[in-house]
């Protein structure tokens, strides 16, 4: 999340603030629970979003032969200590002043912990927890298909394994590769060692992203909109708010705008990642970070990194693809795998790739998965009140993206017909509308349908 600046609110920003002063609001039960989940954004730690016992079995005489996916990286440590040094910077000038609060004298050596507990695991590095979401899934993608994993064992079939090449990234593939090997140890000498591929999963940092990059850098209307939905009254009254309740008011009365906002924001930072880092917590009972923040004021900081995050990596401006055009390549691959099992010129049983947020929340936004498919317009810019993108939901910390390929054998010298179905998080979704499953309300979808679908003609893009 960015350091927010302020600067006058505009009318825009103000209408805004109004509209989302009532939005953390929530009634108890199951919609609080996803209002304070949704308050983590993309730091939300990983959970399969369906009961594996609820899927749905595939037609008669169809039978599993592939299975593919793109992965985000699992739950890691901040990838620097910028925000706890800002913010226990300040903790020591208000001890010394004798200006904390009681809950300021025990935010300080907890968060000075969280910061020791990062370091120990490396900053950017991934967490116990976030190991075992990536050995878990594995396990759990066994489970669902394992005469997919017992004919891949029989035929000597190869499982490529394919990352990014950035260190958490590349853990994470070993970690779902050692879970398979585990789940299934016939699985083990077919897994070939991990290999890097930048240009198909980290393709905002490759050549193929070099509009993207001058995108964020320099248009203008992205830096405006950014500006009056974050510059805004709402804004610095969270701020002000998140300090008071670890400083005396006078103390932060002291502060300027822009470092209180500064402060405030560094404090939900590590609120954020604080649940990502439990295992290594004290007694592995969590750090408690929500204490110092109310939760009026995490989901205010929550929206602002889901604005960030929805205009820089997401649906972005309606009429734009210049956020998610460059997940083609990810797409691409994956049609390209399927096609190639149908042509019978791919000896690969499963194809299993392990990237980052900045990469898959764009292939939401380009394949129309669910809460990526809205926009926002200048007269209707982007609000939890009438855009249901978060990145709680679209990109926490392990997600997925899987297609499991299902083949039943031609009869009378008719070709053999294909059925795709696809996990988003480990739930069944449909594919984008316009795709039509093979009957109502089917997860499965027929590979010619899925091609017509998404403007492929003889396999090509």
């Amino acid at each position: 999340m960015r350091r927010l600046t302020p600067a006058l609110a505009s009318p825009l920003a103000l209408g805004l603030a109004a509209l989302l002063a009532t939005a953390p609001a929530a009634p108890a039960g199951a919609a609080s629970n996803t209002a304070i989940r949704d308050s983590y954004g993309t730091k939300a730690t990983y959970a399969p979003g369906q009961d594996a016992r609820t899927y749905r079995h595939p037609p008669a005489g169809f039978t599993p032969v592939f299975t593919e996916n793109v992965s985000r990286h699992g739950s890691r440590a901040a990838t620097d200590g910028e925000d706890a040094d800002l913010v226990l910077a300040l903790w020591k000038k208000a001890e010394a002043a004798g200006r904390l609060t009681a809950k300021g004298r025990e935010f300080g050596p907890r968060a000075q912990a969280l910061q020791q507990a990062m370091s120990a695991v490396g900053y950017g590095d991934l967490s116990g927890r976030g190991k075992r979401e990536l050995h878990d899934t594995a396990v759990r993608t066994e489970r669902r298909l394992p005469g997919l994993f017992k004919k891949i064992a029989g035929e000597k079939e190869k499982i490529d394994v394919v990352s990014s090449g950035q260190g958490r990234a590349v853990d994470s593939a070993n970690l779902y590769a050692a879970g398979l090997a585990e789940a299934d140890p016939a699985l083990k000498p077919l897994i070939g060692p991990t290999r890097t591929d930048v240009d198909l999963l980290y393709f905002h940092k490759a050549a193929g992203g070099a509009a993207y990059r001058d995108y964020v850098a320099n248009d203008e209307r992205l830096a405006s909109t950014l500006k009056s939905i974050t510059d805004q009254p709402a804004t610095h009254r969270a701020a002000r708010d998140v300090l008071k309740k670890l400083f005396k008011g006078d103390f932060v009365d002291q502060l300027s705008d822009t470092d209180r906002v500064a402060a405030a924001t560094a404090v939900y930072n590590l609120y954020a990642i604080a649940p990502a880092m439990s295992d290594e917590s004290p007694g592995g009972k969590g750090w408690g970070m929500e204490r110092f923040l109310s939760k009026r004021d995490a989901a205010w900081f929550g929206y602002l990194s889901d604005v960030e995050d929805f205009y820089e990596k997401g649906p972005g401006f309606a009429g734009s693809d210049i956020t998610y055009k460059m997940a083609d390549v990810v797409l691409d691959d994956f049609f390209k795998q399927v096609e190639a099992k149908r042509a019978g010129t791919s000896d690969l049983g499963a194809e299993l790739r392990f990237t980052h947020a900045e990469e898959i929340i764009p292939l939401a936004a380009l394949m129309g998965l669910p809460g990526s498919t809205k926009g926002a317009t200048a007269e209707q810019p982007y609000t939890y009140a009438d855009n249901p993108w978060r990145g709680a939901s679209v990109a926490p910390l392990g997600s997925n993206v899987q297609w499991d390929v299902f083949r039943k054998a031609g009869k009378g010298g008719k070709a053999d017909t294909y059925l795709v179905r696809m996990l988003y998080n480990e739930k069944e979704t449909a594919f984008k509308a316009g795709c039509h499953p093979i009957a109502k309300n089917s997860a499965f979808y027929d590979l010619d349908e899925l091609e017509r679908c998404f403007g492929r003609t003889d396999g090509a893009p």
